[in-house]
């Protein structure tokens, strides 16, 4: 197989790739839905993680996809990243994948068959992780490489987690660490490599499956939840607070973050999506004393990043230690108050 950067074969990459929130409400409010079933349960009206419907008073469906560019130069890693990354939808509506089907654009002309064979065993191998069987998919010749996977998944109905339930008094809880926006685009640019950023690629391959680490009781206790991903933290808490009709107080200095990320801010090794993400919630934000550095990190697009869990309070401490034993950079990183007049503050 012939050695390929496959982040040089591309404008952008991973979830920074994603159309810009902005531009992406001022197109579905141009579009005329069908009704809904009776059985859908959670639609895209509050821009959730992913689709479910009512199979029966016991099970329900969960759907969701999610596709994109390389992030990263390896194949097998770039199809690693990618599935944990659509099976992360499932996750944050606190259902278990349970099968998928691949979306695969391949420019059969330019590049080696043996790359979209390696990035296809990534997938296969973290869909093997999580307990979800790969079904199939579809695939077309195209100029430019695209990868990523259609999910269904089961969750109970009566266990289902949203980004509309957080509750004041609530701590916020991240899972893995901010920053894999800016250290992507630094590899692409030559100014680190994949063996720079290790940590950051674990943990874009590492699955959100926190129903598995918690079970029990501790699993009643989280009230809303969604996944930090191309919209950035800004982004995400932002629609989860405006679902919620409630303000998120975040602390900076317990934000998690990958090593070396704050470097690459510094150097303005950005993306169009730190100026767009930006752009979407500074109406909402309330920056308070943060640096100009963590000000942009927190418009990072991430690529599979943590879920961005909102728990009672009384149980926090708690959660953070058993998610610790498998998402060791796990921190509070704020609390839930009552709506007031910006959805987000930092502290």
């Amino acid at each position: 197989m012939t050695t390929i950067r496959l982040t040089q074969t591309v404008q952008k990459g991973g979830c920074a790739a994603k159309i810009a929130a902005l531009e992406l409400r001022k197109i579905l409010s141009k579009i005329t839905f069908p009704p809904a079933h009776s059985e859908l349960l959670v639609d895209g009206k509050y821009f959730d993680d992913a689709a479910i419907y009512k199979v029966s008073e016991t099970k329900a469906m969960v759907q969701t996809l999610d596709f994109f560019t390389p992030i990263v130069d390896d194949p097998y890693t770039f199809g690693k990243i990618a599935a944990c990354n659509a099976v992360s939808d499932v996750y944050a509506m606190g259902g278990r994948p349970v099968t998928a089907m691949a979306i695969l654009a391949f420019p059969l002309a330019n590049m080696d068959g043996d790359v979209i064979s390696s990035v296809l065993q990534g997938a296969s191998d973290l869909l093997a992780q999580a307990k979800c069987t790969f079904v199939g998919g579809h695939s077309i010749d195209d100029e430019t490489l695209k990868f990523g996977l259609s999910v269904t998944g089961l969750v109970h109905p009566k266990q289902i987690w949203t980004n509309q339930g957080a509750q004041a008094g609530d701590v916020l809880i991240l899972t893995k660490p901010l920053g894999t926006g800016t250290l992507s685009a630094a590899l692409k640019r030559s100014f680190i490599t994949e063996d720079d950023m290790r940590q950051a690629l674990d943990g874009m391959g590492q699955p959100n499956n926190v129903v598995e680490v918690l079970n029990g009781d501790l699993l009643a206790h989280i009230h809303a939840a969604t996944d930090i991903t191309g919209f950035g933290l800004s982004g995400h808490s932002y629609q989860m607070a405006k679902a919620s009709q409630k303000t998120f107080v975040f602390k900076a200095d317990q934000l998690p973050l990958y090593p070396r990320a704050q470097e690459f801010i510094e150097k303005e090794i950005l993306t169009k999506a730190h100026r767009t993400n930006r752009e979407y919630t500074q109406a909402a934000l309330d920056l308070g004393p943060l640096s100009k550095i963590m000000g942009t990190l927190i418009h990072d697009p991430q690529t599979s990043g943590g879920l961005l869990l909102s728990v009672s309070r009384e149980v926090a401490g708690e959660m953070v230690e058993k998610l610790r034993t498998t998402f060791k950079h796990a921190a509070i990183v704020g609390e839930v108050i009552s709506e007031g007049n910006k959805s987000l503050l930092y502290t």
